[in-house]
C-alpha cells in the first residue's frame, strides 16, 4: 500500500488532511521528531523532510504542493484537475502558501542558519514576522473576498494547508485575533471529522476552543 509519512507539528498534516478527505488508499506513517534525519528514513527521503509519499513500487513523491495534487488527481473528484477553475485556482493558492508564507518561516524554525549572533538571529526573526504578518493579512482578505468559508469558496486543498499556516501562529507574536476570518476558518476546519482524524494519527490536538 502507498505510505505518506508525516510527523507532528509539521506542513504534512496538509497531505495527511487531504487522505483522509479523499479516503484514499493510503497508509499513514507518523513519525517521532527526529526520525526525519536517521539514515532509515533518508533512504527514502535524502531530503530529510516530511511529507514524503512511497508508493508500492518503491518510487517516491516528495513536496507538499506534489504530494497533494497527486492525491487529487488520483484519487479525487473531476474539480481537483488542474485544466479545471478549482484545480487551477487550488495550484496557484499551494505556489503562494509555499513559497511565500512557508518559506518566510526559515527564519523563525532555524535562525543559525541566517544570522550567527544571537542579536542578528533576533533581528532576522523580527524581519521575518512583519513579513509574515503581511501574508496572514493577505490570506485573511482573500478568505473574506471567497465568502469567508473556503479560502478559494470551495473546499479544496488550499484549506488544508492554510489551516496548517494558520496552527504556526501560535509559536509566533503574531496574534490569530487580528485574522478573524483565519481564526473562524481554524475552527471550522476542526470541527470537520477529516481534519480531527489527521491530527489524531499525527499525535497532534486541535488548538481552537
Amino acid at each position: 500500500m502507498t505510505r505518506l509519512y508525516t510527523m507532528p507539528g509539521t506542513c504534512s498534516l496538509a497531505a495527511n488532511i487531504a487522505v483522509a478527505w479523499l479516503d484514499a488508499p493510503v497508509e499513514i506513517a507518523n513519525m517521532e521528531y527526529g526520525d526525519h534525519k536517521k539514515d532509515e528514513y533518508l533512504s527514502i527521503n535524502p531530503k530529510g523532510k516530511v511529507p514524503a509519499l512511497q508508493f508500492d513500487d518503491g518510487d517516491v513523491l516528495t513536496e507538499l504542493a506534489a504530494i497533494l495534487a497527486y492525491l487529487g488527481a488520483t484519487y479525487g473528484t473531476q474539480g481537483y484537475a488542474r485544466d479545471e477553475r478549482l484545480g487551477y485556482r487550488e495550484a496557484e493558492a499551494l505556489s503562494f502558501m509555499t513559497s511565500e508564507v512557508h518559506a518566510s518561516y526559515g527564519p523563525h524554525f532555524a535562525a543559525q542558519a541566517f544570522a550567527e549572533s544571537e542579536s542578528a538571529q533576533e533581528e532576522v526573526k523580527k524581519k521575518a514576522y512583519e513579513t509574515l504578518a503581511g501574508h496572514y493579512e493577505r490570506l485573511n482578505a482573500n478568505l473574506e473576498e471567497n465568502g469567508g468559508q473556503w479560502y478559494l469558496g470551495e473546499k479544496s486543498f488550499a484549506d488544508a494547508f492554510l489551516y496548517v499556516l494558520v496552527r504556526w501562529l501560535d509559536q509566533t507574536p503574531i496574534k490569530l485575533d487580528d485574522y478573524p476570518s483565519l481564526k473562524a476558518h481554524r475552527d471550522r476546519m476542526e470541527a470537520d471529522d477529516g481534519v480531527r482524524k489527521a491530527l489524531a494519527r499525527q499525535d497532534m490536538e486541535p488548538q481552537g476552543s
